[in-house]
């Protein structure tokens, strides 16, 4: 039974607060709102507090989340998070402060700030980075809109082009035609990495840059890494890595060493910070010191303050001429930051290499039970993250990975990602994470095996599923353009 709305759960007179006895003189509302602003008639939900809590409940229990059940959407959208970053970026000294205060009021959270931006340049072996972008696509603007402002500081204005593999984000192509420039794709090779002989005929006079996902959306690393970027330089073009998938790299592998010029961090697939339902997101960026001072402004910055050697004052640095400018009211997503910063502190480096270890390990070991039962595209070893075929299944019983996916909800799993990336047929897209034990993946396994058993046995059950939800299956075409979103009363 559908839950009913809390509008249809109302009834005249109930109340679940009442506020105290007013203490000072009334004053009209008309003599304290603009008249456009006073109503009548407020239409509000008039409920029993017993009857509120249990509603919201019941609403609560029908979502899946990470922290009721496995969840192999993995780091791509939100992760198992230690609940101690959500503590220390509830304490008062966060949530309380204002972003117009004075510098010299919030000096510990600049510090934090100015600490983080320290502790990812680490991490990611670039030069200097900024955190105001709200996200990981935001993050991509930013750091295409500081490639377009370097070159045209320079004067080469004839750098139409960016370059795009069809194994990156989706979001990638998007932001260089934001940004103004001609997109072209690159290929993939047969082993699923950037094609040389493609790449080395589309790198021209006119190349501005290349967006690089790596590891790419098939999970795989790029075994090339240092020809693709010399390629890119050699042309006069700058390399722009897409770290959204850096839970693989964390402590192993850092970009500025394989010749990135501008990435960006998703620090809620990284760095222990919700997003999707649990967000804001956070989507900093970092850049080789060529770029540093195209950075958006401002950069939090310090200068000595007393004579010993750690007596510093933070402060805001506006003066940076060749700044894009702001991309982000204030300072970025505050609460975010505490988040990663303390998600980083906890771990230590010897914690973030073992992230993304157990990352790569728990991805490999779910795709070598899998690999049997489903058409495996790129049989090598993985990251964090694989991607499967139902191009078997499909083929010889009319099981699509839609199917699959919906299936996989009567076993009690939220479905992974599907059709994506584009260049596999019928793509399955599996990421577990670190946090997920033995017992977890030898789980989700035997749901997966079992399913391409039923797809031959009994398609039309797979077809139909889910079978065990309130739910099945949406008109996901009309949920798409004909939402209906806004309650209004009965006329």
């Amino acid at each position: 039974m559908a839950e009913p709305l809390i509008f249809e759960l109302s009834r005249a007179g109930r109340t679940s607060f009442s506020l105290p006895e007013v203490d000072v003189p009334e004053v009209p509302l008309a003599e304290l709102l603009p008249k456009n602003s006073l109503r009548a008639e407020l239409e509000l939900p008039e409920i029993s507090e017993v009857d509120l809590v249990r509603h919201f409940t019941r609403l609560s229990q029908l979502n899946h989340a990470v922290d009721t059940g496995f969840y192999p959407l993995g780091s791509c959208t939100m992760k198992y998070n230690p609940k101690i970053a959500e503590d220390v970026a509830r304490l008062d000294g966060f949530t309380q402060i204002h972003p117009y205060e004075p510098e010299e009021v919030v000096q510990g959270a600049l510090q934090l700030i100015y600490e983080l931006q320290e502790l990812l340049a680490e991490i990611s072996g670039m030069d200097a980075v900024s955190l105001q972008p709200a996200a990981g696509a935001h993050g991509e603007l930013t750091g295409m809109l500081i490639i377009r402002a370097y070159h045209q500081a320079r004067g080469d204005r004839k750098r139409c082009r960016v370059l795009v593999p069809d194994s990156a984000h989706g979001t990638n192509p998007a932001t260089a035609a934001m940004c103004g420039y001609e997109v072209a794709p690159v290929p993939s090779d047969g082993r699923g990495g950037v094609d040389l002989g493609a790449l080395r005929s589309l790198a021209g006079s006119d190349l501005a840059a290349l967006m690089l996902t790596i590891p790419n959306t098939l999970g795989l690393f790029d075994e090339n890494i240092l020809l693709i970027t010399d390629i890119v330089h050699e042309a006069g073009g700058l390399v722009y890595c897409d770290g959204a998938n850096m839970n693989a790299m964390l402590g192993r592998a850092k970009f500025g060493a394989m010749g990135c010029d501008v990435m960006h961090f998703n620090l809620h697939k990284t760095f222990g910070t919700p997003h999707g339902g649990g967000g804001p997101g956070s989507g900093p960026i970092a850049v080789k010191g060529t770029l540093a001072s195209f950075l958006p402004v401002p950069i939090i910055s310090r200068r000595p303050r007393g004579t010993t050697e750690d007596d510093w004052e933070y402060y805001l640095d506006y003066d940076r001429p060749l700044s894009i400018g702001k991309v982000k009211s204030f300072y970025g997503n505050f609460g975010v930051m505490v988040k990663a910063y303390t998600y980083i502190r906890l771990l230590g480096a010897e914690g973030l290499c073992q992230v993304s270890g157990d990352a790569v390990l728990n991805a490999n070991y779910l795709m070598h039970k899998l690999k049997g039962a489903y058409d495996l595209p790129y049989d090598r070893r993985c990251m964090h993250e694989f991607v499967l075929s139902a191009r078997r299944q499909k083929t010889q019983h009319g099981v699509r990975a839609l199917d699959i996916a919906k299936r996989l909800m009567d076993y009690g799993y939220h479905p992974p990602t599907i059709y994506f990336p584009l260049i596999v047929e019928e793509a399955l897209m599996i990421e577990p994470t670190e946090t997920e034990s033995q017992e977890t993946l030898d789980a989700f396994a035997t749901a997966m095996l079992e399913i391409a058993a039923e797809s031959g046995r009994d398609p039309q059950s797979v077809q139909m599923a889910p079978h065990k939800t309130r739910f099945t299956r949406f008109d996901e075409v009309a949920a798409a353009r004909k939402p209906d979103l806004r309650w209004r009363p009965d006329c």
